[in-house]
């Protein structure tokens, strides 16, 4: 961030202090603990705590200003010559200051959200348009209403494109982050079944994720997932291309080939090859192709870009397990669309001869939990060798391969400790073990008591 205390005067009138001094901040600090020198310090109010209690920690770790909340008591001790700014609310004021910076730096602005694949859409976005611009894009899950203008005012000044994540639980969020960013670019992954309790239906969940559109210009273009029906039709007011596998996409999707590394597809007569595994990481990487082209990315380096592509941890990582074994970790996130990808995934390659599933809750999903998570038995077949589940509604997927027939040892557990245990046997050179579940139930505790 390069910003200067002066700057910060049109935007917040009401100060006292130096505020019209050409003070530099190189940073914005939310914590008061973590030393970050010239710092705006932009104190929090959470439910279980109030960070306007720590503005002379702040000062002390590197702070030289700070927006305060007007109803809140200003300490005396602070010095009269340090630049406050008085505001109404500071995380209303933060997503200004980061709207005012992003047009100060004035990149290329892709917003992406989804109910699935966001964060690895994101990377794949980020992988690409390096080859030929100056990136920046959203650091581990900061996508929300503080997580978002927060990365945008970690902006270099050199930023020539900000690749922006926009997650939400209610409605109305994705609004408010696109009216930060204001995109010129928006990616629609796919419209899932996450924060069904909160939206009601899965028709909710695309209305809230096309408020993506709210922020961008008519002169945007928006990218969504073409084999989506809640899609079709997305408004007149953004220029929209449709990337699917049915001959109605504007971006037609052919000749999948899964491999044991990766995944080799068409688009028109142009062949094209990912580091990852899955259909739906392919439709993930047709999005990125359409984007990048309507950026006049060059061919070459677009398949450069795809090559060279890293992706934030948990997501499909391969870990070395015990005795030659293979982990898969999926387990940052879940709901039942990205379960029965990935487990599709996995059947499709088959690159071992024994295939486990360690399958967890799936939460966010309200009153459809119980049928939700049943709905993933069907995409489980006989080539699996085992399915375990923990958790508490994750139990209806081995009820239901029961109620199937399945031809699958399959067992709930309810101790992490226990669920590794009975893993041990299945820990050699012929198995791979897949591990998914929401971020909340913390799997990845299991899968360090698989591996070396």
């Amino acid at each position: 961030m390069n910003l200067l205390v002066q700057e910060l005067s049109a935007l917040f009138p009401t100060s006292r202090g130096a505020v019209d001094d050409a003070i530099h901040l190189s940073a914005v600090m939310t914590d008061s603990r973590i030393t970050l020198r010239n710092s705006l310090f932009v104190p929090i109010v959470g439910e279980q705590f109030d960070a306007h209690d720590y503005l002379g920690e702040a000062i002390q770790n590197g702070a030289v200003a700070v927006l305060w909340q007007k109803d809140k008591h200003l300490p005396y001790a602070i010095p009269n010559d340090f630049p406050v700014f008085f505001v109404e609310d500071t995380v209303q004021a933060l997503q200004q200051t980061a709207h005012f910076y992003k047009s100060k730096v004035a990149p290329v602005v892709v917003g992406i959200t989804g109910s699935n694949g966001k964060t690895t859409t994101k990377d794949m976005t980020a992988s690409v348009l390096s080859e030929a611009f100056v990136v920046h894009k959203t650091a581990g899950n900061y996508n929300n209403h503080i997580g978002l203008p927060l990365t945008l005012l970690a902006m270099p000044e050199d930023t020539e494109v900000a690749v922006l994540e926009m997650g939400m639980n209610n409605a109305g969020e994705i609004g408010t982050l696109s009216k930060i960013a204001e995109p010129d670019y928006g990616i629609i992954t796919n419209i899932g079944e996450s924060h069904i309790e909160n939206l009601g239906s899965r028709e909710g969940i695309a209305q809230a994720k096309l408020e993506i559109r709210e922020g961008m210009s008519r002169d945007g273009t928006l990218i969504v997932d073409g084999d989506e029906a809640l899609l079709h039709e997305t408004g007149q007011n953004v220029h929209t291309i449709r990337c699917g596998t049915t001959p109605e996409s504007d971006v037609v999707i052919t000749e999948r080939s899964p491999l044991n590394q990766g995944s080799h597809f068409k688009i028109g007569d142009k062949g094209y090859f990912i580091p990852l595994s899955g259909n739906h990481n392919i439709k993930n990487a047709s999005f990125v192709i359409t984007l990048a082209k309507a950026m006049k990315m060059s061919p070459d380096l677009i398949e450069q870009g795809l090559k060279n592509i890293e992706i934030t941890g948990m997501r499909f990582e391969r870990i070395s397990g015990k005795n030659g074994s293979l982990i898969i970790n999926d387990a940052y996130n879940a709901s039942p669309t990205s379960m029965k990808a990935v487990i599709a995934s996995l059947a499709e390659r088959q690159e071992k001869k024994k295939m486990v599933l360690v399958l967890g809750d799936m939460y966010e999903l309200g009153s459809h939990s119980k049928p939700l998570h049943r709905s993933v038995a069907a995409s489980i077949g006989e080539e699996f060798e085992a399915v375990f589940t923990i958790g508490e509604d994750a139990k209806e997927i081995t009820d239901e391969l029961t109620a199937l027939n399945r031809k699958i040892m399959t067992r709930h557990f309810d101790d992490k400790e226990v669920l590794t245990q009975n893993l041990e046997r299945y820990l050699d050179n012929d198995t791979v073990i897949l591990v998914k579940a929401s971020r909340g139930m913390k799997l990845e505790e299991i899968i360090e008591g698989l591996v070396e």
